[in-house]
């Protein structure tokens, strides 16, 4: 009997350990939240790497190498990611397959459904060599224009394992550590959302032990898909104060973890 107990209160003590190791997963945290901001804006530099900076946050800016923003302030990007911010890659010139409906801005010089393969791949290689030269950093993860994958009937990552550690997508998603697909990693896309609307969603990463990420494009404005500044500001300042227990890393930093702990 006294062997039956002894086996039967060890037996608790790892349930009880066990779930105490899942809830603080995420680099002792309860869950991890990467922000990231698609296109290399202008108002990246004027609006958010500004309010990230003041709370000591940190972020991943997803950057096609023709912006015309990257192109003028180099320096602050350089700046950016000296301070601890990612650049990430998003193509050369950010093609979108324009058979998809409701792509009628696609031009045909940058439709991903008149590329080959090999241009999509190179043109993406080629901009990690252009960030490179911006931030001197040999590491970055990628995000996919529109959240297209392929061309033609190849997804293009296959080719493109050795040069990233991870992807992030475009489907709406938060998931635990293990169920995380590294090489199109789900987010969620803020488009007017107000600030509660977000923190509500960090809430469920933080009860389900989940990775949450937000995709941004404008900030206070500068592009179509916005959010407002005091919503923005809102849930940077609710991070912030919550940093106890959410890890809030750039996609380079979660993704690397996600590797070693998956």
């Amino acid at each position: 009997m006294r062997k039956f107990l002894t086996v039967f209160l060890i037996s608790i003590m790892l349930v009880v350990n066990t779930s105490a190791q899942s809830d603080r997963m995420w680099n002792g945290k309860k869950c991890a939240v990467v922000l990231t901001y698609d296109d290399g804006l202008d108002i990246d530099l004027d609006n958010v790497v500004t309010a990230l900076d003041s709370l000591g946050l940190k972020a991943t800016f997803y950057i096609p190498g023709n912006s015309s923003a990257l192109a003028n302030r180099l320096d602050e990007w350089r700046k950016a990611a000296a301070e601890g911010h990612e650049l990430g890659n998003h193509t050369l010139f950010h093609p979108c397959d324009g058979n998809v409906p409701g792509r009628d801005w696609v031009t045909e010089d940058y439709d991903l459904s008149r590329y080959t393969l090999r241009r999509a791949v190179d043109e993406i290689r080629v901009t990690n060599v252009l960030l490179r030269a911006i931030d001197g950093k040999s590491e970055r993860t990628f995000a996919y224009p529109c959240g297209d994958l392929k061309v033609g009937d190849d997804y293009f990552m296959d080719q493109l394992k050795d040069d990233f550690p991870a992807a992030r997508g475009v489907r709406s998603g938060m998931h635990k550590i293990n169920n995380i697909d590294i090489y199109n990693v789900d987010c969620y896309m803020i488009d007017g959302q107000t600030g509660d609307q977000m923190i509500d969603l960090v809430k469920k990463a933080i009860a389900s032990n989940s990775l949450l990420v937000f995709l941004f494009h404008g900030v206070g404005g500068g592009h179509n898909i916005n959010v407002s500044l005091t919503a923005h500001s809102q849930l940077l300042h609710f991070l912030k104060q919550n940093e106890n227990k959410i890890w809030i890393p750039t996609m380079l930093g979660a993704a690397k973890y996600i590797r070693a702990h998956q």
